[in-house]
């Protein structure tokens, strides 16, 4: 199918509108962190004031913040990845008495919401003694993301190429060796998709933290940016520095692993 040239046009132009609309908050939101923050900022004539995100780093104690959330956030995409995985794997490659059952059960999961469940949750783990502890943050969070990693990996180990798999099988290999030598290096993308939302999931997570943390000894990123931001109502520009530096971890993993993330979410759409 030939597109001419003013249909090509038209893609531009409206890829180019797209793109502006969403690049106007995060250039917003720039050009506030690098304003003058007081008048003898503004006197020195800098157009940029990078020093706007050290003060926001050491008057919002970001470092201990964001520390509590790359520990949180590590448990819970490696415990994650694995169990989905395998899981996936399971219900994926097999057939067995209840793996129907089995695998709806996994999406209930994605159906009922945190708000529903946080609470009876605190409770639990109180009783357990959970809770102001990275445990109790972490746990619920795995849970969601196997919920979720189960569906993705599923969906992939079904569409797998079969021929690989029984190749490998004649070659006397067990379905350990099967799963993490022949299909996870095949299935990068996806894994590598799984892994970019988890951490993205996990990083931004507000609520739980929030809730299972009741005396605030395990504030995470976000719990840091909502305190910055009731000490500094009107400093917006300290503000928008500390937004700018919870993101960035986020931000600088997708660029970083953006090829496979795009190529995974394209070979989903297509086995969808």
């Amino acid at each position: 199918m030939r597109i001419s040239p003013a249909e090509r046009a038209g893609n531009y132009v409206i890829l180019v509108l797209f793109s502006l609309v969403a690049l106007a908050p995060i250039v917003t939101i720039l050009r506030t962190a690098l304003a003058p923050e007081t008048a003898a900022d503004a006197a020195t004539g800098a157009p940029l004031h990078v020093e706007n995100f050290a003060r926001a780093w050491e008057q919002g104690r970001f470092g201990e913040y964001m520390l509590n959330s790359v520990v949180i956030a590590a448990l819970v995409v490696a415990v994650a990845t694995v169990c989905s995985i395998m899981a996936g794997y399971a219900l994926g490659a097999f057939e067995f008495r209840g793996s129907q059952a089995l695998f709806y059960l996994f999406l209930v999961g994605l159906m009922v919401p945190t708000e529903a469940i946080v609470v009876p949750l605190f409770f639990d783990f109180r009783t357990v003694g959970l809770t102001n502890t990275v445990w109790g943050i972490a746990l619920p969070q795995m849970a969601q993301s196997i919920a979720f990693g189960t569906f993705w990996m599923r969906s992939y180990f079904r569409g797998a190429n079969r021929s690989i798999v029984e190749a490998a099988r004649l070659d006397g290999a067990g379905h350990h060796r099967v799963l993490w030598q022949v299909l996870v290096p095949v299935a990068r993308p996806a894994v590598v998709t799984l892994v970019l939302l988890t951490f993205m999931w996990t990083w931004n997570e507000f609520l739980i933290p929030l809730v299972m943390s009741p005396n605030a000894q395990l504030r995470t990123a976000p719990l840091g940016l909502a305190l910055f931001q009731g000490q500094y109502v009107q400093g917006t520009t300290l503000l928008a520095a500390g937004a700018v530096l919870v993101a960035l971890p986020v931000v600088v993993l997708y660029l970083f692993l953006q090829r496979h993330f795009i190529q995974g979410m394209l070979e989903g759409a297509v086995r969808e």
